[in-house]
């Protein structure tokens, strides 16, 4: 087990280890950020001056360094654009990520598994085939098309809802919706194989010639094995909505971490780019970690297999 653990642990340190070394080359490949912060006109000295403020006269290796040596200390440096503390942007944006991929979580799994489990029962069916549609839809149509929509309809021809912004729970509807469509999608289909999976299995028929009553197979028997995978899916989505909801956030203006990479990318903010993109992967590489952990002390056969 100790191998195992710390196996995975290796794997963990060398996938977050490609990720910043990836987006650390990326932004740099965007264009010189002292092009977009000094005004028309100025001069060469005061070029190379702000470079030299921000490091970037530096080598690529250095610069590379400095960035690994601030992260491991959880300093991730001042942004270009804001001046501030990039940590402080980012814990002022997250409530706000929060709230949203907490809604739109709420949304998906609420969606998503009843339709899933009715999808499975009656296959083949009406619902099966509704709860199809759905999830091609949502998987399909792009998020910012579908933020679109919503505004053109509940805002603009309606006027029910606010546009954009944030601060009521109105403001909140539609990028909660349009977030959590694609995940409810995804959360049908899984929910729909595994009960599927599931209903198949030899001790569900054994309690169906039990004469147990259908609905109490389904609830008790089939349903909290299936969900099983689905949790741990909900559970990394969550993190992946939390950080990279760009196209949602910034649709709706919505102030959180999504909409401040899109600015980090616009202004060439290499450090707030770099602190969402890493702190982000390593929510979800730890996520990922923990959850291998989890599935190996449940079963052995899978650290043994490894």
């Amino acid at each position: 087990m100790k191998q195992y653990i710390l196996r995975r642990i290796g794997y963990s340190l060398l996938s977050l280890f490609l990720l910043s070394l990836t987006i650390f080359l990326f932004v740099r490949v965007t264009g010189d950020p002292v092009a977009l912060l000094t005004e028309p006109g100025a001069s060469q000295e005061d070029i190379e001056a702000m470079h030299r403020q921000f490091g970037l006269d530096q080598p690529l290796w250095v610069q590379y360094w400095h960035f690994v040596a601030s992260f491991i200390t959880g300093d991730f440096g001042q942004s270009f654009y804001y001046r501030t503390p990039v940590l402080d942007l980012y814990f002022q944006r997250l409530p706000n990520s929060l709230l949203l991929a907490a809604v739109a979580m709420v949304l998906s799994l609420v969606i998503g598994i009843p339709s899933g489990i009715l999808a499975a029962v009656r296959v083949d069916g009406f619902w099966d085939s509704a709860g199809k549609l759905f999830a091609l839809l949502g998987l399909s149509l792009p998020q910012f098309w579908v933020g679109l929509v919503l505004i053109l309809v509940f805002s603009v021809s309606l006027g029910w809802l606010p546009s954009s912004g944030s601060g009521t729970v109105w403001h909140l509807l539609m990028p909660a919706f349009t977030l959590g469509w694609y995940f409810a999608a995804a959360h049908m289909r899984l929910t729909r194989s595994s009960m599927l999976e599931v209903l198949g299995s030899e001790y569900i028929k054994l309690a169906r010639l039990k004469g147990l009553p259908e609905a109490l197979v389904i609830g008790k028997h089939a349903l909290k094995n299936a969900l099983i995978p689905v949790i741990t899916l909900a559970g990394i989505n969550l993190v992946v909505m939390i950080n990279v909801a760009v196209i949602v956030e910034t649709v709706f203006a919505w102030p959180g971490i999504g909409r401040l990479l899109y600015e980090g990318v616009t202004f060439r903010d290499f450090p707030v780019v770099q602190a969402v993109v890493v702190i982000g992967g390593s929510m979800i590489i730890l996520v990922n970690l923990l959850i291998d952990i989890l599935y190996a002390l449940i079963d052995p056969r899978i650290r043994l297999e490894s």
